[in-house]
């Protein structure tokens, strides 16, 4: 934890862009994970859990398994994976980044960052897009 510590203030005093990059990570998953809280609606039975182009095969014939895609329904506690990734994304990757810095570098560091945060805004994508076929 000490290290830590000194690996933050070292990151504040000498790599402001780095730890921009890191409060817009910690900010960004704070919005997903208020919204994704507030779109759970645990009152629906059955909610949108998932989306596949081409679905499963139950082998009947390769013209089912063409129309088999779409929507997946699944219970609201499906949806707990987005919270979850939240916290993932916003809190342990940036620590993972300060162990990054640490041992690799700035620059793999603000790397994982935007790496990161183009994941954060593609699971908002999807969990933008269940919601609306709700």
């Amino acid at each position: 934890m000490k290290n830590l510590k000194e690996d933050l203030r070292l990151i504040y005093r000498e790599h402001r862009g780095l730890l921009m990059l890191m409060i817009l990570l910690a900010v960004l998953s704070l919005i997903f994970l208020v919204f994704s809280l507030l779109t759970l609606s645990p009152s629906s039975a059955i909610v949108k859990v998932g989306y596949g182009d081409i679905g499963s095969f139950s082998g009947e014939g390769l013209a089912e398994m063409r129309t088999a895609g779409g929507y997946r329904d699944g219970g609201w506690a499906s949806m707990l994976t987005f919270p979850v990734l939240a916290v993932i994304f916003g809190f342990l990757h940036n620590l993972l980044a300060v162990k990054l810095f640490k041992r690799r570098g700035e620059n793999t560091a603000k790397a994982f960052i935007i790496l990161t945060i183009a994941l954060l805004l593609g699971a908002t994508v999807v969990a933008i897009r269940l919601l609306g076929e709700n």
